[in-house]
């Protein structure tokens, strides 16, 4: 049975640790909105940009359109870009971004395959160093950024462009959590090449989709944009997952405080149980001693 010094130390270690953890969720709730806002406000320039990539998509020329969104023509060397965090303790953020990639990895070597891998945030390769550690051909370092910009986006997206311009895979994609809310954190792959083109939405008149002139072609304006729409799509990845760490982080500290705070709960009881038997023990050895004078 534990003394009552072992007990006072052990609350005292864990009154410690519950304010660490509050000051962490503190600072977590603080840095969440203003990466929620960041998430939220990418949103719309994004998904506008597939709009119009889809519009120019459509009406390209398949015979002389870029790669980036007709592809190789083949399907046999997969990247996966998987984007985590540099820290833990945020929950199943990390851990669930990487149980999404390594499912789709298994998948593809299951058909036959070639799965390589590009890290972004030190989680993610520790993640999957154990089981496709020799998969991983390049990692990205996000320590010493603490706030995600767009000129990240675009060196990740640039390290991607080198690889498939070295005909080192035919198919991208891009693995993020998207932030729904502060308990929800959705993991999501998302297909950066070729550049999934979006369905044809019907107007809601029924009428006939509006024409329109591009100078230059589809073509020369599609190779300028489909770079430039896969930066726009690793920033918003970013973005998202920063939210969605912070999010996590501000849930698992919250539920670690809480923790604390029933532990300590606990053994200030089983202090006061013991203390009492102690002091029970002491009174009946003094009653004893005196009735045996």
């Amino acid at each position: 049975m534990a003394s009552l010094k072992d007990l006072r130390n052990r609350i005292s270690s864990v009154k410690a640790t519950r304010k660490i953890t509050k000051a962490m969720q503190m600072v977590a709730a603080a840095k969440l909105r203003r990466a929620q806002e960041a998430a939220v406000a990418a949103r719309p320039y994004a998904e506008r940009m597939d709009l119009m990539l889809g519009n120019l998509g459509r009406r390209a020329n398949p015979a002389n359109a870029p790669k980036l969104l007709v592809g190789t023509g083949k399907e046999e060397t997969h990247l996966l870009v998987v984007m985590t965090a540099e820290r833990g303790l945020c929950g199943g953020f990390n851990s669930n971004i990487a149980k999404l990639a390594r499912a789709d990895a298994s998948r593809l070597r299951g058909e036959g395959k070639t799965v390589k891998i590009v890290t972004v945030g030190r989680k993610g390769a520790d993640n999957l160093r154990r089981d496709l550690g020799s998969r991983i051909v390049d990692r990205v370092d996000l320590r010493g950024h603490k706030q995600m910009t767009f000129a990240i986006a675009s060196g990740i997206a640039g390290k991607v462009l080198a690889l498939f311009e070295a005909g080192e895979f035919d198919v991208a994609t891009l693995y993020f959590s998207e932030f729904k809310s502060v308990i929800t954190q959705k993991p999501t792959a998302l297909q950066l090449i070729p550049a999934k083109v979006p369905p044809q939405s019907n107007s809601a008149g029924g009428g006939a989709e509006a024409a329109y002139e591009f100078e230059p072609d589809e073509n020369e304006i599609l190779a300028e944009l489909l770079p430039r729409n896969l930066a726009t799509q690793v920033y918003r990845g970013l973005l998202e997952n920063a939210a969605s760490e912070q999010g996590a982080r501000m849930s698992a500290m919250d539920s670690a405080t809480r923790n604390a705070g029933d532990m300590i709960d606990r053994l200030t009881l089983r202090y006061n149980r013991q203390r009492q038997a102690n002091i029970t023990k002491e009174l009946i050895e003094i009653i004893s001693g005196a009735e045996a004078l």
